[in-house]
């Protein structure tokens, strides 16, 4: 993490949830690839501002992006979180409802490009999504965001640097391709508005128009 980073992370206080699912990441034997802090703190700022009240998220993981998502919604609101491994949804579950946010979100287990086709089938629609799963499957996901989205809703990606593997000419493996082509579209997509911000590891947010 850059000085910078650990800077303005330093000035906020430790948040007792998040650094629940952090232990709880650890102690399961789960990868710590939850959303950077900072990234978390503007995720509950995005859904706050934007009135959000019907969010997906692609890739649950411990729930700390879960918690940070539903913590902007207003009574009423609700998540419907995708996940690949049941054990990985069943830990984020614990921790939502540890946060007092059990009530607000729904798990789909499974692959999550399938789970999209029945969403988009039984004509589901959400105002706001946060990507952060599978690399690869990143401009799938993307177009999917795009059709389920209702006017004005807002497409949130994260890692979309790869830890400076994107930016570097030599890398071109599957995952990297992929957000690569991510990143392309969602810079040139006249249906966005958009902008990438290069912090932490690059966090893509759009506006579907």
């Amino acid at each position: 993490m850059l000085l910078n980073e650990q800077y303005v992370d330093s000035l906020y206080g430790e948040d007792t949830d998040l650094e629940r699912v952090k232990a709880g990441i650890a102690a399961n034997g789960m990868p710590d690839i939850s959303v950077a802090d900072g990234y978390g703190r503007l995720l509950t700022m995005l859904v706050t501002m934007s009135g959000a009240q019907k969010i997906m998220e692609i890739g649950a993981l411990g729930g700390y992006s879960g918690i940070c998502l539903a913590r902007g919604l207003r009574a009423g609101g609700s998540l419907v979180s995708l996940e690949l491994l049941q054990n990985y949804a069943d830990v984020a579950k614990v921790h939502m409802e540890a946060a007092g946010l059990g009530d607000k979100v729904e798990y789909l287990i499974g692959d999550a490009k399938q789970s999209l086709v029945e969403l988009k089938s039984a004509g589901r629609k959400f105002d706001f999504f946060f990507i952060d799963a599978d690399k690869e499957g990143y401009p799938v996901y993307l177009n999917y965001a795009i059709e389920l989205a209702e006017p004005g809703a807002i497409i949130v990606a994260d890692n979309i640097l790869l830890r400076g593997r994107t930016t570097d000419p030599a890398k071109a493996g599957p995952a990297v391709r992929a957000v690569r082509s991510f990143n392309e579209t969602i810079a040139s997509d006249e249906r966005l508005m958009s902008t990438v911000l290069p912090g932490y590891d690059g966090l893509a947010i759009a506006i579907v128009k």
